[in-house]
């Protein structure tokens, strides 16, 4: 999904009305192999089972409209299954405590 979607997004337990929403945490902050001045960010489900990943150009984190936040809720359409079982671990790991430390509107 481009920066460009809504930044809308549920651990696998969180829902909308509709159940097409999950809530995700964010777990992983790199850069980008091929070009330096994108980031990717990885929010994934609480359990560490799924993940969303998002491409952002470096520029558009400066100012407060491009704010990264803690958590998002994105359509269930839009995540990927976690098949390493380490990389699942570190997720979850990470996605637990996001979800312990803040609100899922905090900025990160």
């Amino acid at each position: 999904m481009s920066s460009n979607e809504s930044d809308s997004a549920v651990d696998s337990s969180d829902s909308d009305d509709n159940g097409d929403e999950v809530r995700v945490w964010l777990v992983e902050r790199t850069y980008g192999d091929d070009e330096l001045n994108i980031i990717i960010l990885v929010y994934a489900t609480e359990d560490g089972s799924r993940y969303h990943r998002r491409e952002r150009a470096l520029t558009s984190f400066t100012g407060p409209t491009r704010e990264t936040k803690a958590s998002l809720l994105v359509s269930a359409d839009a995540l990927g299954t976690v098949d390493d079982p380490e990389t699942r671990d570190r997720y979850a790991e990470e996605a637990s405590r996001m979800a312990d430390r803040h609100d899922p509107e905090d900025g990160v």
